[in-house]
């Protein structure tokens, strides 16, 4: 038996370096970081112990849809879908949440990878002799003023955005080097970039601008 457990890029907390590999110190800097480290080290007791083989998938930000499922949380707050939100007139703005960060914009940098990317990792994860931990993000740094843009470009509509204060446990970069994936599992996007994603979710989007049925 595998486990394959679903991580996150937050267990490095502020990263040494980006893009990021998985043998960087990890300092998670919120609970959410830390909560997943906390599994993570118990997978590796586990293995220790008991044998257990594990994949721990240490994803970076999330987001995109397919024709068959997208993103619809009562109470949303990814920006792509926020974002996309306010150009199909159903938001008046969306947020930014912190401008004076040190990258070229100000604004936070986060690289985005599609939900079917992830779910191929998980499928590749599977496999026998496939054991560690992975980054999964397409090494493609986008602010949130890129990412904003690149929404009103897709979606051929402005998006209002209002400058908020920093939120607590948030670093400036969050950039993945997926090279590790990519060599062992096998890994290669069908998404590599911000705006075939963008793309992919505003389709779902306009075609449930009020998302799933109750």
């Amino acid at each position: 038996n595998k486990f394959v457990f679903s991580s996150t890029c937050a267990v490095y907390g502020v990263p040494d370096r980006v893009p990021m590999t998985e043998d960087l110190p990890l300092r998670p800097i919120n609970p959410y970081g830390e909560s997943k480290l906390m599994f993570e080290k118990m997978l590796q007791w586990s293995q220790r112990i008991h044998g257990l083989e594990f994949v721990a998938l240490r994803y970076f930000n999330a987001a995109g849809a397919s024709e068959r499922f997208g993103e619809h949380h009562r109470l949303e707050t990814h920006l792509i879908p926020n974002a996309l939100k306010v150009a199909l007139g159903q938001k008046p703005h969306c947020e930014i949440y912190g401008a004076d960060y040190p990258t070229s914009d100000g604004t936070c940098v986060r690289d985005y990878i599609h939900i079917v990317d992830l779910a191929q990792a998980h499928l590749l994860a599977m496999e026998p002799g496939k054991q560690g931990f992975y980054n999964l993000g397409n090494g493609e740094g986008c602010s949130v003023r890129e990412v904003i843009r690149t929404c009103e470009k897709v979606a051929n509509k402005p998006v209002k955005a209002i400058e908020r204060p920093r939120r607590g446990g948030d670093p400036p970069r969050l950039v993945a080097s997926p090279n590790k994936a990519v060599k062992e599992l096998g890994w290669k996007p069908k998404y590599p970039n911000l705006e075939a994603i963008v793309e992919s979710a505003w389709r779902w989007h306009h075609k449930h601008p009020n998302g799933y049925p109750d």
